[in-house]
């Protein structure tokens, strides 16, 4: 199953481009879930999947109900300690959801369409309708870090087996963690694993909705750079509610004018690997699935002015085909490099950047000893915003407002950062093998 994310500045419309692309992948013969958190107009409401129209089906997230059924169900487990504590359980009705049940009810949803709850093997395409732009490159950050915090506060190689809990927390003088607190982690550190994994799955993309403007650019522009921080690949940008080109009242030529310089602005800075749309305004908002139909049949794949049109996805509308090439992906987006190559740096010996998992010992140090160059694209990035730690066998990358800690593999562990640099949008660490750890081959 592919899965296209949709997300993009507030306001640009990224809901009803979402619903269009589902619709018009379900009218090409695919099986579609959509998933979105607002109601849409012409669409049936329900928070288990509705039939929309042949080959569509529609799901709400509704966050409010998600945070009373957890919560519910937290009391139920938890009932035994609750009548020892005296305390008064809560109903349904006087539950108020608190901050960050909307992006819980986000992982919920996406667990339940990775794991298969909804989809049984019956859906070629998910279409899942993001928060705006920001919120959703948190949101989808989010089980990487959660996953990270339950590691190291309940590490799993530190479970005592429960015969000896008693005796061990007796020699520490601590009382040990609860094994329902082990299992309970467990948990949800596999929920969170796989919905970490659809969002890192070589067959999920984002699009992005924007409608043209200096606003909606600057934000494209920094966004760009999280985007490649989290190894998240965009495989479509829709310029939505554009004006007609050629119009006799000056205010809309002006109007328009500033929008296909934004456009044109785009195509350089993401293509061609990104497909770039021109999604016409009605002249109203869309308010049926005629309306969205006729966005599908009106987008168009556009070029620079005076370039020929044409690009990823060209002559197709909003379709999202199951089996469509996925720009980007072929790369890992970590990658390691050898210096000492033909092709420069960054390249294997044929001048291609190398292959996932290739692991290349690089030209030889200040002292004569080798080097690990491992390297990572950030587009957009300038050095005044980036900052790099190593802590442990961790990195702690920040570039600007966006910030990602990734653990070390393995061979890197035993290698110390020897320098880093961000040269042509691309950041390059130095590591040079420890001698103390790395296994010697003589």
């Amino acid at each position: 199953m592919r899965t296209v994310l949709v997300t993009g500045p507030g306001g640009a419309g990224r809901t009803t481009v979402a619903a269009a692309t589902a619709l018009a992948t379900a009218r090409r013969g695919r099986r579609v879930l959509l998933l979105s958190a607002d109601p849409i107009p012409g669409f049936p409401d329900g928070t288990e999947p509705v039939e929309v129209t042949d080959g569509l089906r529609f799901a709400r997230i509704d966050s409010g109900e998600h945070f009373r059924g957890e919560l519910l169900a937290l009391q139920d487990r938890a009932s035994g300690v609750l009548d020892l504590l005296g305390g008064h359980r809560m109903d349904g009705e006087e539950l108020t959801e608190l901050p960050g049940s909307p992006q819980l009810a986000l992982l919920h949803a996406l667990r339940r369409a990775a794991e298969g709850d909804w989809s049984d093997g019956r859906f070629d395409l998910l279409v899942v309708d993001l928060p705006p732009l920001r919120e959703a490159l948190a949101v989808l950050a989010l089980p990487e870090q959660l996953r990270r915090y339950l590691r190291r506060l309940l590490p799993p190689e530190r479970q005592a087996a429960r015969a000896l809990r008693p005796m061990l927390a007796q020699l520490a003088g601590v009382p040990m963690p609860a094994q329902w607190l082990y299992e309970a982690a467990a948990r949800k550190d596999a929920e969170l694993a796989a919905v970490q994994a659809l969002i890192e799955d070589r067959a999920t993309t984002l699009r992005l909705v924007a409608e043209p403007g200096p606003a909606a650019e600057d934000a494209l522009r920094s966004a760009r750079t999280g985007l490649a921080l989290h190894g998240l690949r965009v495989d479509a940008l829709a310029a939505n509610r554009v004006l007609p080109r050629y119009s006799g009242d000056p205010w809309f030529a002006d109007l328009a004018a500033r929008q296909e310089k934004t456009v044109d602005h785009w195509y350089e800075e993401w293509g061609p690997t990104t497909a770039l749309y021109e999604v016409p305004h009605l002249g109203r908002d869309p308010r049926n699935l005629d309306d969205l139909a006729l966005l599908d049949g009106l987008a168009r794949s556009t070029a620079p002015t005076g370039a020929a049109p044409g690009g990823f996805g060209a002559g197709d509308g909003l379709c999202a085909a199951p089996d469509e090439p996925v720009p980007g992906r072929a790369d890992d987006p970590w990658w390691i490099e050898d210096p000492r190559r033909t092709g420069g740096p960054g390249t294997a010996d044929d001048g291609r950047t190398p292959p996932p998992g290739s692991r290349a010992m690089g030209a030889p140090s200040a002292d004569g000893g080798p080097v690990l160059v491992w390297c990572l694209p950030l587009p957009g990035a300038v050095k005044s915003d980036l900052q790099l730690v190593r802590r442990g066998d961790e990195l702690l990358l920040t570039v600007g407002p966006f910030h990602r800690i990734v653990p070390l593999e393995s061979g890197l562990r035993r290698c110390t950062v020897s320098g880093a640099a961000l040269t042509d949008g691309v950041l390059r660490v130095r590591f040079t093998p420890d001698p103390g750890l790395w296994p010697r081959t003589d």
